[in-house]
């Protein structure tokens, strides 16, 4: 060990995440390259195997590592799926491809997006959607889907959908998991209720330990929730989702004019 090292006073798992990620930054391990070993990074620093799974493990808290099962751990691609918030609802778009907004965004970035509707059922709605639906919390009813987004091999998001039920009536939004072309805003349209605003509300969080072990996280990493609500031409709120985005994995984009 020679004299620098000696004189650091890091610990020595912070000092080997320190220099990995000095690596990544710099290029010298680029995204999908598989990291030294725990024991290649022991015997490097002169340390146990222990300390060298202490410093991957900062790594992956940090997003910059992921570990594949079998194979070891790698560096995670730094470019995140990002929510365009203006594109994601266009109609002109729906119209042209048949997509949903998801598979929409998904698809501009060169990604191969995948939708899996877990499930379809009548529920109460939590209170701060029925606030946003005009709904009294403690009688109102509402169709609840829950679904799962994914791009490429990534887990990416999952958003729970809340419908009044008078909105949903017996169409197929109120028990069908597959909706079709255009998915649930043409769906929606075909009802009477076009989309003409939304109000999306961003915040961040830790995830909660179904979302943890649902989404595949990483310790340390948080989520995006974004709670959407849909207004039709009559200004009637008609649907809220809340979405739940993989902090690591996902960015946001709107543009959107600026009032006098």
């Amino acid at each position: 060990m020679d004299e620098h090292v000696a004189a650091d006073k890091r610990p020595p798992s912070r000092r080997m995440a320190d220099d990995l990620r000095s690596s990544i930054r710099a290029g010298e391990l680029a995204p999908g390259d598989k990291l030294p070993s725990e024991r290649e990074l022991a015997a490097r620093y002169g340390t146990a195997r222990n300390t060298a799974r202490e410093a991957v493990g900062i790594l992956q808290a940090e997003g910059l590592a992921v570990a594949q099962h079998g194979r070891g751990v790698f560096v995670r691609s730094p470019k995140p799926l990002v929510r365009l918030g203006v594109d994601r609802y266009s109609r002109r778009l729906r119209d042209e491809t048949g997509l949903s907004p998801f598979r929409i965004e998904v698809t501009k970035q060169g990604r191969t997006p995948r939708t899996e509707c877990r499930s379809v059922n009548r529920d109460r709605p939590p209170a701060d959607v029925a606030q946003r639906l005009g709904l009294d919390p403690d009688t109102a009813v509402v169709i609840r889907r829950e679904n799962w987004y994914f791009a490429d091999d990534d887990t990416v998001q999952v958003g729970i959908t809340y419908i009044p039920v008078d909105v949903a009536g017996d169409s197929p939004l109120a028990s069908a998991r597959a909706l079709g072309k255009g998915s649930i805003y043409a769906r929606f349209e075909e009802l009477g209720y076009r989309i003409t605003r939304i109000r999306e509300e961003v915040s961040a969080r830790m995830p909660y330990h179904e979302e943890f072990t649902g989404l595949g996280m990483p310790p340390g990493v948080p989520v995006i929730e974004v709670l959407h609500t849909s207004f039709d031409e009559r200004e009637r709120p008609f649907e809220v989702t809340r979405f739940v985005l993989r902090g690591d994995l996902n960015g946001l984009d709107y543009e959107m004019p600026v009032e006098d």
